[in-house]
């Protein structure tokens, strides 16, 4: 096992959002920190610039310009490259990634190395043409334009992270951090990548993916003559609804409530109705610290095993490690065992 030599892509620019300076600090902080009682020689980190972006950059940062003693060249030779995120008018407003970033990209892949995004990055390495045809990942608000842009990227908005052998990317922020200390534990095992996170004060890895803090969307229809019976339901989630009940309640026949439903929301009344049970049992589990069963039974999905089942189904993490993940939990009332 060896650490090797890893290459950072600096975006310089003015105006850095403090985001991404968050997200350019954790390949800083996890392979720019000698550890040599874990493994000795530790990775060889460089910063490499990319020269400024066209334009004013990116609006709402701090008036800091980054600037670093290695350009693209650099990153020629290195074992492993990340691009931790790209200016924010290349996502947003469709900018082009500097020409040269791009090809320096290439011939660093070519070159045998590993190439790695966080968040955003997966924007210059999917320009790049080292998406195509794989599966990966970024933040879940960005994910949509990934895949528009890139049609042949096979985009995965539910996971942390994607692990495509010599290409890998992350989703936003702190997923970022979970996909560089993957990046350790590959390099140097499981062992050292355990006692870098004790020290970093972080999970050596979390159960789950992003699926379970993506904001549940509520479909806005125009069928005004659906909006009382839907408001019904969400008001008695915790009521054995059926689509007999909410068509006889909206005066319709079932087959033409299933109808109008789906042309409203884009889903069948069955699927919205866990949509809803869901939403109303994540926001228990943030919100409060009643027992599991108890939010199974108030959101309508029954019992604590059957609450279980369709967070592992549709968020990828049990009840537990959803309420887990939300600090804020509030402590009023008896907490419930693990599930």
């Amino acid at each position: 096992m060896s650490a090797g030599s890893v290459a950072v892509v600096v975006a310089e620019e003015i105006g850095v959002p403090s985001w991404d300076l968050y997200e350019l600090s954790i390949p800083c902080t996890v392979f720019g920190t000698p550890q040599p009682d874990l493994a000795d020689p530790w990775y060889d980190l460089r910063l490499c610039g990319t020269g400024a972006v066209e334009g004013d950059g990116a609006a709402g940062g701090h008036g800091l310009s980054l600037r670093t003693r290695y350009g693209l060249d650099d990153l020629a030779g290195a074992d492993t490259v990340i691009v931790p995120s790209v200016p924010d008018p290349c996502v947003d407003e469709g900018r082009p990634l500097p020409w040269e970033l791009i090809a320096a990209l290439r011939r660093a892949h070519d070159a045998g190395a590993r190439m790695v995004s966080l968040c955003t990055g997966a924007f210059a390495l999917a320009e790049a043409g080292l998406l195509d045809g794989r599966r990966a990942t970024a933040h879940w608000m960005h994910t949509a334009q990934l895949a528009e842009r890139y049609p042949k990227v096979e985009v995965d908005a539910s996971v942390l992270y994607v692990d495509d052998g010599d290409v890998l990317t992350s989703a936003g922020l702190t997923a970022g951090l979970d996909l560089c200390l993957h990046l350790v534990r590959r390099d140097l095992g499981a062992h050292v990548a355990n006692q870098l996170a004790r020290r970093m004060v972080v999970p050596a890895h979390r159960p789950g993916g992003q699926a379970q803090f993506i904001e549940v969307p509520v479909p806005v229809g125009d069928d005004d003559a659906l909006a009382p019976v839907l408001d019904w339901a969400r008001a008695n989630l915790d009521r054995p609804l059926t689509v007999a009940d909410l068509a006889r309640r909206a005066a319709m026949s079932p087959r033409t409530f299933y109808r109008r439903l789906q042309a409203s929301t884009g889903t069948t009344p069955l699927q919205w109705l866990l949509e809803q049970r869901l939403g109303r049992a994540r926001s228990l589990l943030e919100s409060t610290g009643l027992p599991i069963e108890k939010v199974g039974e108030l959101s309508g999905l029954g019992t604590a095993n059957n609450l279980r089942h369709h967070f592992l189904k549709h968020l990828g993490v049990s009840p537990g490690d959803y309420r887990r993940a939300f600090p804020g939990t509030q402590t009023t009332g008896r907490q419930g065992t693990r599930p």
